[in-house]
C-alpha cells in the first residue's frame, strides 16, 4: 500500500501522536496494550544490504532464497516495475521476470519447498474488486501463470500471503484494529477459472506501544507474512512489529488462531510491509518502501532476531457466528464497527468522533489507481 498526502513524514508521526492522546483513556476493556517495557526502546534492525536499483523503490513483497531474494513493487504504474525482481546477496538485481498481463496490486511474496514463487496480487484498499489472484512461477518457467479467486462474502483487502503444509495458498486480510481474517481456496487452483475462497476463521494479534510513522494505527493492520524453511513457525507483521506463532503439527490457521505469538518490535520503518525468514530461519528479515522518502533513501533489507518474549492477548468479547466465521457479532453495549474494529462505548460524545474523523483524515490511506 502506497501512503500518499503533502504531509511529512514528522507532520504524520505528530498527528498519529494527537490522535493516540485523544485516544488514550477511552479504549473499551476489551483492548489491552502491551506494556511499554516490552517495546519501549527497541532496537532498530541490522542493515544486511541496500537495494540500489531505481525500479525498486515500492517493494511491498520479500522471500529469501539460497543465491539472494526475490522482491516485488507494489502495483507499479511504471511497466518497468511490474516485474518479479530476482536479487543477489548483495541486493543487486540479477534477473527480472515480466507478467503475461498487467498485475492490479502484487503486495505480498512466499516461496514453497520447491522454490516456486507466489506473488499474492490481493491488495484492494477501495475493496471493489470482483477477484484477487495469486501468480505462481514455477522453478525454470519464464513467465508466471495468474489464478484468480472469489471471496465467499464481500471484497477484502489484504496485503499478506501464507502457504499453509499442503502448499496451499492463505491470504491475511489487512485489518485496521488488530483483528484480520484469514482465508483459502477451496479446492485446488486453475489457470481458467476463479476459485471461490473459503473463511477460515480470525486472527487478533496483541496492542504494543512500538514506534512507527503511523503511531496506533499502524499497529492495527496486517502487511505482511512469512513461513519459516521448516513450516515450524509463521510469522505476520504490521508496521510497527512482527508477530511469530509455532506451528508445531503444521496446522498454520490453527496455530494463527489459537496460538499467542511471540513480539519482535520493527520499529520506525519508513514504510514496512515485507516480512521473510532467513534461510537458516535463525532471523527475520524485512524491507520498506521508499517511495515519499527523502532524496536518496534506499530500501534497505533489515535482519532482527527473534524475541522469546511472549504476549498473552486480552479474551476477546467478539462473538464469531459458527456458520460464517467472518460475521462477528458486537458484544452487549457495544457498536460494530465493521471488520475487525474494536467496539467503541456508545458514550462517545459526538465532538471528540469529529476530531478523530478530522485527525484520520490527515493520514488517510490510498493505492494508486489500478487495472
Amino acid at each position: 500500500m502506497r501512503v500518499r498526502g503533502r504531509l511529512t513524514w514528522g507532520r504524520r508521526a505528530r498527528a498519529g501522536a494527537v490522535l493516540t492522546a485523544l485516544l488514550a483513556g477511552m479504549l473499551p476493556p476489551a483492548v489491552v496494550l502491551v506494556p511499554a517495557a516490552a517495546t519501549a526502546g527497541a532496537a532498530a534492525g541490522t542493515p544486511v544490504c541496500q537495494v540500489r536499483d531505481d525500479r525498486l523503490r515500492e517493494i511491498s513483497g520479500m522471500v529469501a532464497t539460497d543465491d539472494g531474494y526475490v522482491v516485488i513493487n507494489d502495483g507499479a504504474d511504471d511497466e518497468a516495475r511490474r516485474r518479479i525482481f530476482f536479487l543477489d546477496q548483495r541486493c543487486a538485481v540479477v534477473r527480472t521476470v515480466s507478467f503475461p498481463s498487467r498485475p492490479r496490486d502484487t503486495e505480498d511474496m512466499a516461496i514453497g519447498r520447491d522454490g516456486t514463487v507466489w506473488v499474492a496480487d490481493i491488495g484492494d484498499n477501495d475493496r471493489t474488486r470482483t477477484t484477487v489472484g495469486v501468480w505462481r512461477l514455477a522453478p525454470g518457467a519464464k513467465q508466471p501463470v495468474l489464478h484468480r479467486m472469489t471471496y465467499p462474502d464481500r471484497p477484502h483487502d489484504a496485503e499478506a500471503l501464507l502457504l499453509d503444509a499442503s502448499g496451499r495458498p492463505l491470504i491475511v486480510t489487512k485489518g485496521g484494529s488488530g483483528t484480520v481474517f484469514l482465508y483459502a481456496p477451496t479446492t485446488a487452483l486453475r489457470p481458467d477459472a476463479p476459485t471461490p475462497l473459503t473463511a477460515l476463521g480470525q486472527v487478533t494479534v496483541p496492542s504494543t506501544t512500538t514506534s512507527n510513522p503511523f503511531s496506533f494505527l499502524g499497529r492495527g493492520v496486517i502487511t505482511g507474512a512469512a513461513s519459516a524453511p521448516d513450516g515450524r513457525r509463521v510469522a505476520l507483521r504490521s508496521y510497527a512489529d512482527a508477530f511469530e506463532y509455532d506451528v508445531p503439527d503444521g496446522d498454520v490457521v490453527r496455530a494463527l488462531t489459537t496460538g499467542t505469538p511471540r513480539i519482535t518490535p520493527l520499529p520506525d520503518e519508513p514504510q514496512g510491509e515485507s516480512i521473510t525468514y532467513s534461510r537458516d530461519g535463525r532471523s527475520l528479515l524485512t524491507v520498506s518502501e521508499s517511495a515519499g522518502q527523502p532524496a536518496g533513501t534506499r530500501p534497505t533489507i533489515l535482519r532482527y532476531p527473534a524475541t522469546a518474549t511472549t504476549v498473552t492477548a486480552a479474551p476477546s468479547t467478539e462473538s464469531v457466528d459458527p456458520v460464517s466465521p467472518t460475521a462477528v457479532r458486537p458484544a452487549a453495549g457495544e457498536v460494530d464497527g465493521g471488520e475487525g474494529a474494536r467496539t467503541w462505548p456508545l458514550a462517545l460524545g459526538a465532538g471528540t468522533l469529529l476530531i478523530l474523523l478530522g485527525l484520520a483524515g490527515v493520514l488517510r490511506w490510498r493505492h494508486t489507481a489500478r487495472r
